[in-house]
């Protein structure tokens, strides 16, 4: 058979692939915290004909370059683009998005995810939680001192401002799901015997994540600071869906600590409230590369057929 036919067939796929990865990525255009990925080809085994030969030693001949006839294509990479998505002002307390790197956490059970998408919300029993249910995962407050500022939190080597971290992706030691009640112990220490007991009347969420409760007694106190993770190779997570990833063995460990510290991987982006990260799909980009997907199957669909007339000539040349 013709090799242009076998070389025409893996166009035919790559392109394929390449229309599949940026329909995707169309239809998620208006997907919170998505982040759009494109394929990348290389060319497949090249078969020898003739192999390359050096010059003469007594010059009387020249070298020879190898004569190679490549064998089509494959595809290389699907690469995810993690560049900052748009701001979508939406005014909700507990919509958050991160200005720079880094990954919320969120969580269900044992399981660890990190993701972009930063459309949380309080449930009835007062958990932060992502939209599919996960819940969204922080540091606790552990004390306070006479003046109400933290003296301490669940993170090991912590000094009460949430700045501790951990390097082990198997070691989330410290974080816990996010919850308006999470630190009832430290609260019912600070307040003491007061009767009634004060009562949470709201909340705010700061820049570098600490959620502050205002209470019926007029003080301020912090709750709990939402965790930020990163990887040194966001490249490497794994799509997990619901726009979360997983880390994988070329991602790096996963670096847990919070909004604006710096880690090893870099600082970490900071914490916008009442704001979405948009999805950053590029529609003028997305329907250039739809452009040339459709043409290059097109061409790889016209070498399929030219290849199919030259071996009907062939079969035809018997009659």
């Amino acid at each position: 058979m013709l090799r242009s036919l076998f070389a025409g067939i893996s166009g035919l796929r790559v392109n394929q692939t390449a229309l599949d990865v940026t329909g995707n990525n169309i239809a998620n255009a208006n997907t919170v915290g998505f982040k759009s990925s494109s394929a990348v080809f290389s060319d497949t085994l090249s078969q020898m004909l003739t192999a390359a030969s050096a010059p003469a030693r007594d010059n009387t001949l020249g070298g020879t370059n190898a004569i190679q006839i490549g064998l089509g294509t494959q595809l290389a990479a699907v690469k995810t683009n993690f560049t900052q998505g748009a701001n979508e002002t939406t005014g909700v307390a507990t919509d958050m998005m991160l200005s720079g790197d880094g990954f919320f956490v969120v969580g269900d059970g044992d399981n660890k995810y990190l993701t972009r998408a930063g459309a949380f919300s309080f449930d009835a029993s007062g958990n932060l939680v992502a939209p599919d249910g996960k819940l969204v995962q922080g540091y606790a407050i552990s004390g306070y001192d006479a003046d109400g500022k933290p003296t301490g939190s669940a993170q090991p080597g912590d000094d009460g401002t949430g700045t501790g971290i951990t390097h082990d992706a198997n070691d989330t030691t410290g974080l816990t799901a996010i919850n308006l009640k999470m630190n009832q112990a430290a609260l019912d220490d600070h307040f003491g015997g007061a009767d009634p007991k004060p009562e949470l009347q709201s909340y705010t969420i700061g820049s570098d994540g600490t959620i502050t409760g205002t209470y019926s007694n007029g003080e301020r106190l912090a709750i709990a600071r939402i965790a930020v993770a990163n990887v040194q190779n966001p490249q490497g997570l794994e799509k997990s869906g619901d726009s979360e990833y997983v880390s994988s063995p070329n991602s790096g460990a996963v670096e847990y600590g919070v909004a604006g510290q710096v880690t090893d991987y870099g600082q970490n982006g900071k914490l916008t409230t009442g704001a979405l990260e948009m999805s950053n799909v590029d529609l003028s980009s997305e329907f250039t590369n739809l452009i040339l997907a459709q043409r290059g199957f097109q061409a790889a669909s016209k070498v399929i057929t030219t290849s199919d007339d030259i071996l009907e000539t062939l079969v035809n040349m018997k009659r």
